[in-house]
């Protein structure tokens, strides 16, 4: 790709067995749910993430959707969870008829602010919802500390994290049941899929039963409960396995790059990611660019002056309290989050995805350092 054509803000990388575990499916024809790829990805992302279970669902969202379900989280009960997230997440406890209870991010990690969960538990909170946010984890040791101390269920939303670790633990080990998003996105693709996984066999089986319409073994057609089609197909589950296999190679190819483009950026007057925690380096699932208050522009001014010089981007999450949808439903009347408020109409990515060439990640930097001036 030369200099002059388009920069994707995300590019996936197909190299390994791909191709060939594609072709086993066709040539034996399986190609359903049924297919013996789907067991073993379960099986061997499980393992990865140092979890007894795993069970494959169709994205991210419908993970989150199981998961709420297979905890029995419904009207009446509340979930803390970020306002600085992915609509996905709140959408979940929505429609389960659960209420989102909010906590703003912090400044520097623009992780959930766990200094402000204890103020919002009730008698009504059930769980809190932790979500990993653009390569660095949530504080999981408050977390952990908080949820035992009051009798809460913890879920652990990992969608962005393959690969990392809160000290010398895997993320997506730490929830009664934690979720994986396999999108184009992330470090590890399907192209659509998702993952949950657990060390409680019940709930394992919970999560089976919703993900497969709730049949039963002896009665197959007689449904004694709702559950949806969250099947995972033999096709994406062999992608899935050959991207699996190249993860380690893939966390150390996305931190030479946000090393890289930390290196370069570290004197352009914006805020960039934190290379590390006390807990964690930075696996820059994606790098952050947050303008500073005295800049008069927003992100948008500067996403499309990128966009002009033939470089994508995409906007910072919008809250979940600002979210016309849950306005219109009377949530969170009156509730303001600052740092989520400023870092949603300040801050965008720039292009970080695993296909990303040096030669592009060159010109992303001369682009963003020149519209930054």
């Amino acid at each position: 790709m030369s200099v002059s054509e388009f920069v994707p803000v995300n590019e996936p990388k197909l190299c390994g067995n791909e191709a060939r575990y594609l072709k086993e499916c066709i040539d034996t024809g399986w190609i359903s749910s049924e297919g013996p790829f789907v067991s073993q990805f379960e099986h061997q992302f499980a393992a990865k993430v140092g979890r007894r279970f795993g069970i494959a669902a169709t994205n991210g969202s419908a993970a989150l959707e199981a998961a709420i379900a297979a905890l029995d989280i419904g009207p009446g009960d509340e979930v803390i969870m970020p306002t600085f997230t992915i609509i996905s997440c709140a959408a979940a406890v929505v429609r389960a008829g659960a209420k989102p209870v909010l906590v703003d991010c912090e400044p520097d990690t623009w992780n959930m602010d766990v200094g402000q969960i204890e103020a919002k538990i009730s008698a009504k909170t059930k769980a809190i919802m932790a979500v990993h946010i653009y390569g660095l984890p949530a504080a999981m040791a408050q977390l952990l500390e908080i949820t035992s101390k009051y009798g809460l269920r913890l879920i652990e939303d990992a969608a962005q994290m393959h690969g990392q670790f809160y000290d010398s633990k895997p993320c997506g080990s730490f929830g009664d049941l934690s979720t994986f998003s396999f999108y184009p996105n992330k470090h590890i693709t399907t192209g659509e899929g998702g993952m949950i996984v657990t060390d409680d066999e019940a709930l394992a089986d919970r999560c089976r039963s919703l993900r497969n319409l709730c049949f039963q073994p002896a009665k197959r057609f007689v449904h004694e409960e709702l559950g949806w089609n969250f099947r995972m197909s033999n096709l994406q589950a062999a992608i899935g396995l050959a991207q699996l296999e190249k993860l380690d190679e893939f966390i150390s190819q996305k931190r030479r790059m946000g090393s890289y483009y930390a290196k370069r950026l570290c004197n352009a007057n914006c805020q960039i990611p934190l290379d590390r925690t006390e807990h964690a380096e930075n696996i820059y699932w994606v790098f952050g660019v947050v303008l500073p208050d005295l800049d008069r522009r927003d992100a948008s001014a500067l996403m499309g002056l990128l966009a002009e010089r033939k470089i994508g981007t995409r906007p910072f999450f919008w809250p979940m309290h600002e979210q016309p949808v849950f306005r219109k439903m009377g949530l969170f009347e009156g509730e303001s989050y600052p740092v989520a408020e400023r870092i949603a109409r300040k801050g965008f990515y720039l292009p970080s995805g695993l296909g990303l060439t040096s030669l592009q990640q060159e010109q992303v930097i001369s682009a963003f350092e020149e519209v930054l001036e």
